[in-house]
């Protein structure tokens, strides 16, 4: 399959995820009852995996499907893959990939299944065992847009063998079994990651709308998800009070409120100050990786200074959001959750990895 085809397979694919989520109506089942197209197959998959994982919602699973059908758009892939363009075209090297995936928001390793086939390689995905349904149905499309990407995809339950390279992402205890496994092949290893925001006092409520967006979003449980706040001195915390009322709906479901309640009941015995705003606690710590339904916060007094010691731990950072534009590399808030194609993991050129095998 050359380039050009691939790139219109992916194109054909997000428009179809883009038809699935117009599509929505109140009646699931119409889906499930047309027969074996893209919508049904997307469909019966997003049921599957609610049921699979609690932590992965209808709204969710939308959420990522919505990202990746604005991302998989013909002009936007073609600037992708620009800088890769000779090496693209000239790659005649078909390398096994084995990907062990991580299973924290839906489609975690969406990204990789794309850059490997985007290279010409072959897939071969270890899913998560919370995120068993939604990429393999994203493969049954692409199968049905066309048949040679079956050549290209497979999936295993078992463990990985039979790749010439590996990329894996999990935690920072399944890190270091990634390091003894995986060691000796060519390799992209990843552990935990935060995203956290400077607030600098001069937010807009539009602003501070669309950063609780960046923190609730997939219940916090991102690696690009906001963990950690840091404020002015003179910044009333009290304020975001109104615009985290966005997100009260998230206290109604189950695993979070079990979150919150545990966090609240240590906080209170253990005489830890924290603020409650009904559907999180803000409490000060010097972490960048809090639990769920927990936000920590740092007062900051320099900026420039706040910008040097981020230096000291970016190796545990993902993004930053502030709109702050001397934070070099920062998004805007609301697009912490959204990355472009070129956004890599770890700060790792996953395609540049990939096309010098």
């Amino acid at each position: 399959m050359n380039l050009e085809a691939r790139i219109e397979g992916f194109s054909l694919l997000g428009r179809y995820i883009r038809e699935y989520i117009e599509a929505q109506s109140d009646d699931s089942s119409f889906y499930v009852n047309q027969g074996q197209t893209a919508l049904s197959i997307l469909e019966q998959a997003l049921l599957m995996a609610e049921i699979e994982n609690p932590w992965f919602t209808r709204d969710n699973i939308i959420a990522a499907l919505r990202h990746i059908s604005i991302s998989m758009n013909k002009p936007g892939i073609e600037i992708f893959t620009k800088p890769y363009q000779d090496r693209l075209i000239k790659s005649e090297t078909q390398k096994t990939i084995g990907v062990v995936m991580a299973g924290n928001i839906p489609m975690a390793g969406f990204h990789d299944f794309f850059s490997i086939l985007l290279a010409g390689h072959r897939f071969l995905g270890k899913l998560s065992s919370e995120d068993t349904c939604l990429l393999p149905a994203v493969a049954e499309i692409l199968f049905f847009i066309n048949p040679e990407f079956k050549n290209l995809i497979s999936f295993t339950k078992e463990k990985l063998s039979g790749f010439d390279a590996v990329i894996a992402t999990g935690s920072n205890n399944s890190y270091r079994y990634f390091e003894y496994y995986f060691g000796k092949y060519p390799h992209i290893l990843r552990k935990n990651r935060n995203g956290i925001a400077i607030l600098t006092g001069n937010e807009t409520s539009d602003d501070l709308s669309a950063l609780v967006d960046d923190i609730f979003l997939y219940f916090g449980k991102g690696c690009r998800s906001v963990s950690k706040i840091y404020i002015p001195e003179d910044f009333r915390l009290e304020s975001l009070s109104l615009p985290f009322q966005k997100y009260q709906h998230i206290i109604n479901h189950h695993k979070y409120l079990n979150n919150y309640n545990y966090h609240k009941a240590i906080f209170l015995l253990e005489k830890i100050p924290f603020i409650d705003l009904g559907n999180s606690l803000l409490t000060k710590n010097a972490g960048a990786a809090s639990p769920v339904s927990v936000i920590y916060y740092e007062n900051y007094q320099d900026r420039i200074l706040l910008i040097d010691k981020l230096k000291d731990f970016e190796d545990q950072l993902q993004c930053v959001v502030s709109i702050d534009k001397d934070v070099t590399g920062s998004v805007r808030p609301g697009r912490s959750q959204f990355p472009s194609l070129s956004d890599w993991a770890d700060g790792i050129d996953t395609m540049d990895f990939l096309l010098n095998l």
